[in-house]
């Protein structure tokens, strides 16, 4: 055998770890962070991959500032991988074509350039009469639900239907016993995760 599983195993690593040694993007550096454990260099090499593409497509241009590349490269490497990819989810939910109209009725601040500002750290400045722990206990018994609670029925669709579309993609590539099946799940969980997540912050932040 030309190759062991050990050696593609090395490599695979090598090349996580070294992919981006020449920073062109602002993603590079967080992902150069030696500081990163492995997990977190898996999460962050996507986005640095997807960073060459949309940061050279005007059409790819995000609402959000920082962009959801940016957020989610921030979050992961600042919050660790599990509930750095959960942040990242959310604000992949919440960039609908309604997050404008939603932020004007927050009374949520711009970024000089026009762009919605929306960042990692967010200050709690309302009183909020909605519960945040409610809020996701329901989007864990029912996907969207918990953002419909708090008063955000198109992110609560969004998200219903992105966790809904992953979880079924996730039972049947299980069910077919696909190669692919343990990133499948991993997709469905991080919808889930993040939409369970995204409802305990809109009750929180994103409100009136």
């Amino acid at each position: 055998m030309l190759f062991s599983k050990q050696m593609i195993h090395n490599i695979f690593i090598l090349i996580l770890l070294t992919g981006c040694s020449f920073a062109q993007y602002p993603a590079d550096s967080l992902y150069a962070d030696p500081n990163n454990s492995v997990l977190q260099k898996i999460f962050l090499y996507p986005i640095v991959k997807w960073q060459r593409l949309s940061y050279n497509e005007t059409n790819l241009n995000c609402q959000f500032a920082p962009s959801c590349s940016n957020y989610g490269a921030q979050t992961i490497h600042t919050h660790g991988g599990i509930k750095g990819i959960f942040m990242a989810s959310d604000r992949i939910i919440r960039c609908n074509p309604n997050a404008f109209e939603s932020h004007q009725k927050m009374g949520g601040q711009f970024h000089k350039d026009g762009r919605l500002f929306d960042p990692i750290k967010y200050s709690h400045t309302i009183h909020s009469t909605k519960s945040p722990i409610v809020a996701a206990g329901l989007s864990m018994v029912i996907p969207g639900l918990g953002r419909v609670y708090a008063g955000r029925p198109i992110d609560g669709f969004y998200g219903f239907l992105l966790s809904a579309m992953a979880i079924r993609a996730g039972a049947i590539s299980v069910k077919n016993k696909n190669v692919f099946a343990p990133l499948y799940v991993g997709m469905a969980i991080t919808f889930y995760g993040g939409e369970t997540y995204g409802a305990y912050r809109t009750a929180k932040y994103y409100q009136k």
